[in-house]
């Protein structure tokens, strides 16, 4: 996938608002999105998460993901260290090639989902000129 800085930076300030409390309550999972010649693949960090716990949905090339992980249910006055999200969570994808939304996969194990979309193939042909 070509470097596309707009994303980066949406990305930094989905993050960052989540860390000073001026995005909508929850945590974003982390994920990596790699694009390859017939296909793109995404892997989400969702340790804890039952596949229940996830739902994703294609509208116009754009790829959203959404969930929720329950707080612990025991939580004590006062933590030493919090670096685990919970609740509600969402990220939206947007795919720059047509993709064929009948084929996606996604599979839950070990704690990464991994999403594969393949890319609708491409119309265009060389022609050659007599």
């Amino acid at each position: 996938m070509p470097w596309d800085p707009m994303r980066d930076l949406l990305t930094m300030q989905e993050r960052l608002e989540s860390l000073f409390g001026r995005a909508t309550p929850g945590w974003l999972p982390p994920v990596d999105l790699s694009e390859l010649a017939d296909r793109y693949v995404l892997a989400v960090e969702l340790p804890g998460l039952a596949r229940d716990d996830v739902h994703l949905d294609l509208h116009d090339n754009v790829l959203t993901l959404r969930g929720q992980r329950p707080a612990a249910s025991c939580c004590p006055d006062r933590f030493q260290q919090l670096e685990r999200g919970h609740g509600h969570f969402s990220r939206s994808f947007r795919l720059s090639a047509p993709i064929r939304a009948e084929a996606i996969q996604a599979d839950l194990v070990d704690g990464v989902l991994t999403i594969t979309i393949p890319k609708a193939e491409s119309s265009s042909r060389r022609i050659d000129i007599g």
